[in-house]
């Protein structure tokens, strides 16, 4: 009997394409995943990742392998879909491209941090330069199987992040989940696989004596648990959550993230994020709750 493409795909070796804008933190994620345990290649020249890829699916020790690729190769917007497709059309190896971006103010300041010129911007300001690169990148951000964006991220929080999710040494364990509460005023995390909207429960905002607390708060828990939207929004939450988290994990998944969205990211998220890791923490999954936007005080 033949193996199931599952499991096909679980024995082939694996090619994780890191690229994006300059100044999102490649060089920081290339070096957790090396210390994960990839073997790491950055700034290739993209007419050679053909033969990178053929003598990855020839080694019987390049198992799991990182590409960094970027716009430092002039030509790289254009040449690079055209290869990309390429691989993935003649298989053998399991493939992904992860796409790192920051937003503009992040951009710039860690340019005016290092002093290090934008690539692309010559002798114009850095800012010319970060526009240019999104526009001239868009159509290989669409290609993206993860967008990731490193904008909130410390170095270390980046670093933990990479290890978590790629970590070659966790293979065997169980698919660790991500519980994400955010506010959509702030944009939806592109990040998450799955995401709820709060926004349509009542709002502690609005109550005065609970509008500077958050959902941390017991009062503002208690207040929102009255509610019987909210418990009956937790429980189809929880129910969708409990049918979907073993599949996923069936099909080989290592990491998952869950996100919920209120207005602000403070009160009806950050509750509902709680509740919801807690629930998943019972079945045995490991769990990281991460406020995005709560700013406590």
């Amino acid at each position: 009997m033949s193996a199931s493409p599952r499991r096909q795909r679980r024995r082939q070796p694996a090619l994780l394409v890191i690229t994006g804008l300059s100044g999102s933190g490649k060089t920081h994620v290339s070096r957790a995943l090396e210390d994960a345990g990839w073997f790491c290649v950055d700034n290739l020249p993209t007419v050679l990742v053909p033969s990178f890829a053929d003598l990855i699916r020839r080694s019987a020790e390049l198992r799991r392998s990182v590409l960094v690729v970027d716009v430092r190769e002039r030509g790289f917007p254009e040449a690079f879909p055209r290869v990309y497709r390429g691989l993935k059309r003649k298989g053998g190896l399991a493939t992904s491209l992860v796409f790192l971006e920051a937003d503009e103010k992040t951009l710039l300041r860690r340019f005016s941090e290092t002093r290090r010129p934008h690539p692309l911007a010559g002798r114009e300001p850095a800012i010319e330069g970060i526009r240019a690169e999104r526009a001239a990148l868009g159509p290989v951000r669409k290609m993206a199987d993860v967008i990731l964006d490193t904008s909130r991220f410390t170095v270390h929080q980046l670093r933990d992040h990479v290890r978590e999710r790629y970590d070659v040494r966790a293979e065997g364990r169980r698919m660790v989940v991500s519980v994400l509460s955010f506010g959509f005023r702030n944009g939806v995390p592109p990040e998450a696989d799955l995401v709820f909207d709060a926004r349509f429960l009542p709002n502690p905002n609005f109550v005065p004596r609970l509008r500077r607390r958050s959902g941390l708060d017991p009062a503002v828990v208690a207040y929102l648990m009255r509610q019987p939207e909210t418990a009956a929004f937790l429980r189809r939450i929880l129910s969708l959550v409990r049918f979907v988290l073993p599949r996923h994990e069936r099909e080989g998944r290592s990491y998952l993230t869950i996100g919920v969205g209120c207005t602000g990211g403070r009160h009806r998220s950050v509750m509902l994020a709680n509740a919801v890791g807690a629930a998943v923490r019972k079945r045995g999954f490991p769990v990281r709750v991460v406020h995005r936007d709560l700013k406590v005080g």
